[in-house]
């Protein structure tokens, strides 16, 4: 299996300069005992011919509609099938277990990534000799994660790869005290009966995961309607 890594998304952008037009379809697949949304993106007016496929997933607290959304029409003017979707506990997906929401679990997320690459792998417009990954940010470790081993997929590619070890988590988080605080502020939520740990904020924000630029709280840019589709229930347990 090939792995590639791009930095920066005008890498993979720059061999086309037009948004692919696209068809797309609803598929629900299951697994672990809850029902998960995707979508399958294919040419306008595809003619049935089986298709190399890519499934492509988001970083940290996303939904499809965000990133995976643009990369999947990308992928399809470059001649793929594209299939996004929601993870257990996000977006249109359902609960992981004990009816938790907004939790960001690698674990969780890295098993639903295998059972996409098993769903995509039936569909009759895919060739399932052909199926690839494409993991942007925080999901780059967990399409890794879902690939060793598994013959299905043939190669994958990361995006701004976020591979976490104890050095850089402590560069993005401020050194041991930063994480220490932010584990201090995970432990207090879980003391307090499962509170919601904000995932972003401005810039020099307390006690947010990523105190970083405004892609998701900006409604021009992440903040979209669907980040809170069905997102009603409160996580039983600390992010």
């Amino acid at each position: 299996m090939t792995i590639r890594s791009v930095t920066t998304a005008a890498l993979l952008m720059a061999s086309t300069s037009a948004i692919a037009q696209v068809e797309t379809r609803t598929i629900t697949f299951e697994n672990e005992g809850a029902i998960l949304s995707g979508t399958l993106y294919l040419p306008e007016e595809h003619d049935g011919t089986v298709l190399p496929a890519v499934v492509v997933t988001g970083a940290w607290t996303s939904v499809e509609e965000q990133m995976p959304s643009v990369y999947a029409h990308q992928m399809v003017a470059r001649g793929f099938a594209a299939f996004t979707f929601d993870f257990r506990g996000w977006g249109k997906s359902g609960d992981l277990p004990e009816n938790v929401r907004f939790v960001e679990s690698p674990e969780a997320k890295t098993s639903d990534i295998r059972a996409a690459f098993d769903v995509v792998a039936t569909l009759p417009e895919v060739d399932a000799t052909q199926i690839h990954g494409l993991g942007i940010c925080a999901s780059a470790g967990y399409m890794v994660d879902a690939v060793s081993g598994n013959d299905t997929v043939k190669s994958i590619g990361l995006i701004a790869p976020w591979l976490q070890n104890a050095d850089l988590v402590e560069a993005v988080y401020g050194g041991a005290d930063g994480v220490g605080a932010l584990i201090e502020v995970s432990r207090n939520a879980e003391a307090n009966g499962g509170e919601i740990i904000p995932a972003a904020g401005p810039e020099g924000a307390k006690g947010v995961l990523m105190p970083i630029g405004g892609y998701y709280y900006e409604q021009a840019r992440g903040a979209i309607p669907a980040m809170t589709t069905s997102g009603t229930r409160q996580a039983g347990k600390a992010g």
